[in-house]
């Protein structure tokens, strides 16, 4: 199933190149700007029956756009970047069905159990979803932070998938080295995040055409969902029909082969 996003940077719909995303804003590169506000995307979703997708706040000065995104589509999206205990419910109440949480439940690099326990105590685990956002390392797959810059201490496996998904209610992973670039999935995290992970998962980073989507959906076994940013033709892109993708949900729902 393909699922929706809404990037925000500095108040705007953006599409940016993951692994550029730093405190310096000379390293940032921006694939497109957009002319709508966050809420024209939020009513679009929920017009055409989208549901699941996340709002991304990536650093400061976005939270206005959020909260107009959620009002538009309230209970149809969800809410990461800057998540916390302090304010998760606050988001919840703002109208997102779910909040994303990443680098606040790691300290010095480890995943903080004690941190985990307090979400789930504060909002429920069913209106949670952790960001294992991650960057490969030899052959293996790290969670990074603050950015997608720095590699913390929890690498994706089996065991480490099942400890944590009785914590919350999906996963939500960016291959942080392919976001924005357009250049194809990593089938290879897809297939593994497929076998490993027992809770709904979405994989974003790298998708470039609807045949990416068929792909991802046959080497999962339709377990892993997928977004597409910066080749949708929504967000200034070529390569992807927005009308196609929400024709490929529409198949999907009503079990039609692809």
């Amino acid at each position: 199933m393909f699922r929706p996003c809404i990037d925000l940077h500095e108040g705007k719909v953006k599409q940016i190149v993951g692994g550029t995303l730093s405190d310096d804003p000379a390293t940032l590169r921006t694939n497109f700007v957009s002319e709508h506000p966050a809420a024209w995307y939020a009513q679009l979703y929920k017009r055409d029956g989208l549901k699941g997708g996340h709002v991304v706040m990536l650093g400061q000065g976005n939270q206005a756009a959020a909260r107009e995104a959620l009002a538009a589509y309230r209970h149809g999206l969800q809410i990461g970047g800057g998540i916390n205990l302090d304010n998760a419910r606050s988001w919840l109440e703002a109208g997102a069905s779910h909040v994303i949480v990443t680098s606040w439940v790691f300290r010095d690099g480890q995943l903080d159990f004690d941190r985990v326990r307090a979400l789930v105590a504060a909002i429920g685990r069913e209106r949670l979803v952790f960001d294992l956002s991650c960057r490969r390392r030899g052959k293996d797959y790290w969670v990074v932070t603050d950015h997608w810059q720095k590699f913390t201490g929890f690498k994706i496996g089996p065991h480490q998938l099942d400890r944590l998904a009785d914590s919350c209610a999906e996963f939500l992973v960016h291959a942080a080295d392919l976001e924005g670039l357009c250049g194809g999935v990593d089938l290879e995290l897809v297939d593994q995040l497929a076998r490993w992970s027992p809770l709904p998962t979405t994989y974003a980073g790298g998708a470039r055409s609807l045949s990416d989507l068929e792909e991802v959906t046959r080497v999962s076994q339709g377990k892993i969902d997928l977004t597409i940013g910066s080749a949708l033709d929504i967000f200034g892109g070529t390569r992807v029909r927005y009308a196609d993708l929400v024709e490929f949900n529409r198949r999907i729902l009503a079990g039609q082969e692809l």
